[in-house]
């Protein structure tokens, strides 16, 4: 039986993605980070609300994303979702690493002293030498690239999961709704990051991020398990409260520690072995489930209402995802050599301007074209009908009667 899809999820994958503009916004103004252009001064306590947005921001997209691949299976066959898939997901992917993803490299160069062209650097894409030795990156579309090998690696769980076949798993997943029985989800992703984390830290490279590559992919399954099984969702709704307050807690705890030292390799850390180390890692894992959960258990309660800018904001979001960070690059190089500009000032502006430019290449350059809809992995425009005057329509029937 197929489920409708639920407005809900379309609005929380909005939010998430404008969660994606503030946070690369700030990434230039940030301390300790790195990035491909940073502002002469930097900011402790943007790095802290930085901190809070990273944790739970791509694993919010990661479920969310679990949950579209549920309804794009619908009466699909695996080769089916994988077809559909690879015009969604790798060719966006490939035209990004050619054509969106160069000027960021380009003008983090002019940044660090380069002096050529763009089109003189541009040849140097196509001998395929990895960023930073090279020119060749996919850069922020690390999470296309991921998603696009998880539905190829589970097309066949997920279609199998969405058919009829499923049908006694899903009646055992229908357990887990009851009380806070939803939330054993969440356990696997926090082991594997507790045991695993402080050793791999994130590289988005997919090489040499196999714990991360596994920690995102669980919150995808996550996402697909409880749209599969709707009485799972509903748990997230009824215990959203105890979810965030799990979330807030964690978080505070988490400052807390951090803003008085007290974490491994700083000598308020008062203990010794890497167990405890763990323990401390775990705190991240358990904000980033409990703001997933408790944000899809809200959006669920509160969000699931469709108005009709909906239509043109769902179509917009993943073009949005794909061009954003190429536009903050290319504006944060004139910025940041601004003088007597606060880094606030600077941070609204390049927000500001990011959104401005950014929607207007999407609905003048993007939507309107059959190419770049289909580069950009969106839909084919949808055939206008012709009107029919009532007059003919008359005509055409009495036609038929005869």
């Amino acid at each position: 039986m197929e489920t409708q899809r639920q407005t809900y999820l379309d609005w929380l994958r909005i939010i998430s993605i404008l969660g994606v503009l503030f946070f690369h916004s700030a990434m230039p103004y940030v301390a300790e980070d790195s990035w491909h252009i940073k502002n002469h001064e930097t900011s402790n306590l943007m790095m802290e609300s930085n901190l809070f947005l990273h944790l739970f921001r791509m694993p919010l997209l990661f479920f969310i994303s679990g949950t579209v691949s549920y309804f794009m299976m619908q009466r699909r066959s695996s080769l089916s979702f994988i077809g559909l898939r690879f015009r969604r997901l790798f060719i966006p992917l490939l035209a990004g690493m050619f054509i969106i993803v160069p000027p960021q490299i380009y003008m983090e160069r002019l940044n660090n002293g380069y002096t050529g062209s763009y089109w003189a650097f541009y040849k140097t894409v196509f001998n395929f030498v990895p960023y930073p030795k090279g020119s060749f990156s996919w850069h922020h579309l690390w999470f296309i690239a991921y998603l696009f090998i998880y539905d190829i690696l589970f097309a066949p769980l997920f279609a199998w999961m969405a058919s009829p076949k499923s049908i006694l798993l899903k009646e055992k997943l229908a357990l887990l709704a009851k009380g806070k029985w939803i939330y054993l989800i969440a356990l696997p992703g926090i082991v594997w990051y507790t045991l695993l984390a402080q050793s791999h830290p994130e590289t988005n490279d997919l090489v040499h991020d196999g714990v991360y590559f596994i920690y995102w992919l669980l919150f995808l399954l996550a996402g697909f398990i409880c749209i599969t099984q709707p009485q799972l969702m509903d748990s997230l709704e009824c215990n959203r409260r105890f979810a965030l307050t799990i979330g807030f807690l964690s978080f505070i705890l988490l400052d807390y520690l951090r803003w008085n030292k007290i974490e491994p390799g700083y000598s308020e850390w008062p203990f010794h072995g890497d167990s405890f180390i763990g323990l401390f890692y775990a705190l991240r894992a358990i904000v980033a489930w409990g703001w997933v959960l408790a944000l899809v258990g809200y959006g669920k309660k509160y969000l699931n209402y469709k108005f009709k800018v909906l239509d043109y904001l769902n179509q917009a979001v993943y073009p949005f995802y794909i061009l954003h960070q190429t536009v903050i690059v290319v504006l944060v190089y004139y910025i940041v050599q601004t003088q007597n500009e606060s880094i606030l000032s600077k941070y609204i502006y390049t927000v500001g301007m990011t959104l401005f430019v950014t929607v207007g290449i999407y609905h003048l350059l993007v939507r309107p074209y059959a190419l770049t809809r289909f580069l950009f992995g969106m839909k084919p425009k949808p055939k206008v009908q012709p009107v029919v005057p009532e007059s003919e329509q008359v005509k055409e029937v009495v036609v038929l009667s005869v």
